[in-house]
């Protein structure tokens, strides 16, 4: 008989003595506390009731769990209405946790209602059943919400780029087809001057600048069009809209860059901020060091805005994730593993953070063209594993890179180099290799070593 192998609880799993549960709906929660009768051992009540979603009552609701002496409150992250909930117990000194939806679904052959959600939320909690979501503090989540509105404005502005694109096709106009894009000043000119009344190719085409004039020729066939007053007023409008979420997503930029300098974390190890006379800080560069931002950007296939948004949703306390891969995992970045007596497959990555998620993809697409280590280890991948795959395994890889920086302040992005595999391969076996694979083509091998 093999011996038993320990596998220790974790912080979460333990027995909770007086606990309560909300499920939450958008006007109102339904609550249960649960503890022993009397305070002793014994057979355990559970107490259900309505409260509305409102600041006084979840404040008074506060208060009543203060007094009960309530050790854990789990709240279900029910779309966006969880937050009052979450915010305004924690600020009372509760111990709250957010747990996913998909976490604490009723067990099967029970009936389905508010009530009986809520006293089984409160029996999972009592037993430490549940794992906690990661909710950042309020300095990250208010820098979340700027990074997150910059990118969903971002995604608006390129959709009205695309929708004007697609209304110079319905006017035969096909600038686009030249122009690599059309933001460029050269097509700017030209929409400006369609909208304005010219019609001319000639002279629509006489406005490129740069090297877009060595393509006259082609700039007056692309301008040769049906392009009428419906759609220069519609052109108008759209080119209003990209405008003004131009002018926006600068705003919102500027914002995230005070809201990181304002951060001691975010700044260069051992500087503070500075601060002006009134004791606030500004948002000035500290004068040595990278900050947070700035070594995160060291990192190949990430931009100084993909770093923003990295600490936006990571935050920059990594004892939340004590290790690289609890951070991995959270971001669904590694497939699960499942296992079936002498059977192990891997299973999906998940969903994840949207934001996160989607960044770093991007950001392992940029690094795999680059002659870096990220770039040879997805070369190396994808000739076995596809290109999915390897992207994955890339972004998992930069993900670690980024703990280790986030974990270490002082901390730099060392690039291994392309020849990182090359020079840990062992020369003996790789020889033997290709003899074995001369030798089965059916030639004879003599080996001598160069002088």
């Amino acid at each position: 008989m093999r011996e038993p192998q320990e596998i220790p609880d974790a912080e979460h799993e333990q027995i909770t003595e007086r606990v309560a549960a909300i499920d939450v709906a958008k006007d109102a929660g339904k609550v249960c506390t649960r503890a022993s009768r009397d305070g002793g051992p014994g057979r355990r009540v559970s107490k259900v009731w309505d409260v509305k979603a409102t600041t006084r009552a979840v404040l008074e609701l506060a208060d009543h769990l203060v007094c009960q002496q309530i050790e854990k409150v789990t709240i279900e992250s029910t779309s966006d209405y969880w937050r009052i909930w979450f915010y305004l117990l924690q600020a009372r000194g509760l111990n709250v946790q957010l747990v996913n939806a998909r976490d604490v679904k009723n067990a099967p052959g029970r009936a389905k209602t508010d009530k009986l959600d809520a006293v089984w939320l409160a029996k999972l909690t009592e037993k430490g059943l549940l794992r906690p979501s990661f909710v950042p503090p309020r300095e990250i989540r208010v820098l979340r919400d700027y990074t997150r509105m910059r990118v969903d404005w971002a995604r608006d502005r390129t959709r009205c780029w695309q929708r004007l694109e697609k209304l110079l096709e319905d006017s035969l106009i096909k600038v686009s087809s030249v122009a690599s894009t059309l933001d460029t000043l050269s097509a700017r000119d030209m929409l400006e001057a369609l909208i304005a009344g010219e019609r001319n190719p000639r002279v629509l085409a006489d406005l490129a600048r740069g090297r877009m004039r060595s393509k006259n020729a082609a700039l007056i066939e692309a301008l040769t069009g049906q392009f009428d007053d419906h759609h220069a007023e519609l052109a108008r409008m759209l080119l209003d809209q990209i405008d003004a979420l131009t002018r926006q997503l600068d705003t919102l930029t500027t914002g995230i860059e005070h809201l990181i300098a304002a951060m001691p974390a975010a700044s260069a190890p051992g500087e503070e901020p500075p601060t002006n006379g009134d004791g606030d800080h500004t948002d000035q560069r500290t004068p040595a060091g990278l900050s947070a931002p700035e070594r995160l950007a060291e990192i190949p296939g990430i931009a100084p805005l993909g770093a923003q948004l990295i600490l936006a949703e990571i935050g920059l306390d990594m004892t939340r994730f004590p290790t690289a891969g609890h951070l991995v995992s959270w971001a669904k970045l590694c497939p699960r593993t499942i296992q079936s007596g002498p059977k192990n497959r891997s299973g999906r990555t998940g969903k994840g953070n949207p934001y996160l998620k989607g960044l770093l993809g991007a950001a392992a697409a940029a690094a795999a063209k680059t002659g870096t280590f990220l770039g040879e280890r997805y070369r190396r991948i994808v000739k076995r594993r596809g290109k999915l795959k390897a992207l994955v395994a890339v972004a998992r890889s930069i993900l670690v890179a980024i703990w280790h920086l986030l974990a270490d302040p002082t901390a730099r992005f060392h690039d291994l180099g392309a020849g990182y595999y090359t020079s840990r391969t062992d020369q003996g076996q790789k020889a033997r290799n290709h003899i074995r694979q001369l030798e089965a083509l059916g030639f004879t091998v003599t080996l001598t070593r160069a002088a």
